[in-house]
């Protein structure tokens, strides 16, 4: 092993698209990582649990999972692990859940390597991000309450349209359209 292998900080990369896996791998070891890549969140949890990477870079939906518990478990394994939560469906619900479980950061796809490499050293916040003067749309705050009321009941479908009062696969195809861009 050369000098230049054993400085590279070791990164866990855990999405269920492989070719968005296969970009961003490359990107990443470009920039001086040692990226390992993960599909499923079986996969992730044994790479972190065997190799207690320095960075991770999650989705949010990694199949019909949730990134959520992989961020957890990292973070229970080495609470210094630099976790970024990635994903297409943002929510504010999934945000604050995300922080809470020890993300650092969380953006929305599409995200290239170099805001990914930025937000992995950003250890700070930004009081000087603007505050968005119009209100959130009607479709908008909807999907917002039902990230809301799916995170309050552990991302269980079927308990959450029942707290709803909505059939559960109403509430299914809702929850898989993405989400109106404000």
């Amino acid at each position: 092993m050369t000098t230049q292998e054993i400085d590279r900080p070791r990164l866990l990369l855990v999405d269920d698209d492989e070719t968005f896996c296969k970009v961003l791998k490359s990107a990443l070891e470009k920039r001086n990582y040692e990226v390992l890549v993960a599909n499923d969140v079986k996969t992730g949890i044994a790479f972190a649990e065997r190799y207690l990477p320095e960075y991770a870079v999650i989705d949010l939906r990694i199949g019909h999972e949730s990134g959520l518990e992989l961020v957890k478990k990292l973070i229970s394994l080495d609470d210094n692990t630099t976790c970024v939560m990635l994903t297409g469906f943002a929510s504010i619900a999934t945000a604050v859940e995300a922080i809470k479980l020890g993300a650092t950061h969380y953006l929305t796809k599409p995200a290239n390597a170099d805001e990914i490499v930025n937000a992995l050293h950003k250890n700070e916040g930004d009081s000087s991000v603007s505050i968005n003067e119009n209100p959130l749309s009607v479709k908008r705050l909807e999907w917002e309450h039902l990230q809301k009321v799916l995170m309050q009941h552990d991302g269980n479908i079927s308990a959450a349209a029942r707290a709803l009062n909505m059939h559960r696969r109403t509430l299914q195809r809702k929850l898989d359209k993405k989400p109106v861009r404000e």
